[in-house]
């Protein structure tokens, strides 16, 4: 029979698990390095004297944020030599996600993007506080600074972040609108269809991991991107299928060439036009796609 106390912790892990998830989630980038920090979170938390933790989510947040500080700065290493343009790993999202506009927007990919351009403590303290709500003295705790440092280091992230983060965005019925009109352009390899989608200063980030055949660097201009992807179309189109899906809390695109999931595609739509397309090919990235992410608050 298990002991009381590791069902009490049990219990807590269970209840708060899609939070922890998506903390670390939004801290990394990576679903797969995210369940990692799960997986450490829970031997940590396995081994703690439940009588002495007065609060158990804040504890719980406490040693995720740790361990999640911890990868970012080995994925750091990774990025810097991996092969193209690094995107967040896409997550297939359930229609409840969208409806908490908060949580959509801060793990879209366009949002995830700007938080790369974040040192390590300052992604932490801005996810805790801005999405989380999580108090400055559990954030201290959480990132071992003082909660005066702590206060500060928000200020610049939130300044920081609202520098970055695009302008004019569009509400999710806009940006569904746009991206069926970006996949119906696609699907009858309309070029016209498609620049009238695009914003003159449209740019293209594609993620092959060096294992998939994708772009190695930004595209940009509403033309160049009409015939890229009208190119694929000409090579492609006969074994292509474009569906739509919920990524990241937000419409998106699967591709599947063959009957298999070949490419996932969010939309940055900024007043009506699509300003940014990220296009993930990396299997690794797409390996957990055919299955829904809980996700929490």
């Amino acid at each position: 029979m298990p002991e009381p106390e590791a069902d009490a912790a049990t219990e807590a892990f269970v209840e708060h698990r899609n939070l922890l998830f998506t903390v670390a989630y939004e801290m990394l980038g990576s679903a797969a390095d995210a369940e990692d920090v799960l997986q450490e979170t829970w031997m940590r938390w396995s081994g703690v004297d439940l009588a002495s933790v007065r609060d158990r989510r804040a504890y719980l947040v406490t040693i995720t944020t740790r361990q999640s500080l911890s990868r970012l700065r080995v994925l750091g290493r990774r990025k810097e030599s991996y092969f193209g343009p690094w995107l967040p790993e896409p997550l297939l999202t359930s229609p409840d996600v969208a409806e908490d506009v908060e949580l959509a927007d801060s793990i879209s990919t366009a949002m995830l993007l700007v938080l790369e351009t974040l040192a390590p403590t300052e992604r932490a303290v801005f996810v805790l506080r801005e999405v989380f709500d999580v108090g400055y003295a559990e954030i201290a705790e959480a990132v071992g600074k003082s909660q005066a440092a702590v206060r500060q280091i928000a200020h610049r992230a939130r300044a920081h972040v609202a520098e970055r983060r695009p302008r004019g965005a569009a509400t999710p019925k806009e940006t569904r609108e746009v991206t069926a009109a970006f996949q119906r352009a696609v699907e009858t390899g309309d070029l016209q269809g498609l620049v009238d989608t695009l914003a003159p200063d449209v740019v293209v980030l594609a993620d092959g991991g060096g294992v998939k055949q994708a772009i190695s660097k930004p595209v940009v201009g509403a033309d160049r991107v009409a015939r890229l992807f009208q190119t694929g179309i000409s090579r492609f189109g006969g074994k292509m299928k474009v569906d739509p899906v919920q990524v990241n809390g937000w419409p998106g695109l699967m591709v599947r060439m063959d009957g298999q999931v070949d490419s996932v595609l969010t939309l940055r739509v900024e007043d009506g036009l699509i300003t940014g397309i990220y296009n993930v090919r990396n299997p690794e990235k797409l390996a957990r796609f055919g299955e829904e992410t809980a996700l929490g608050r």
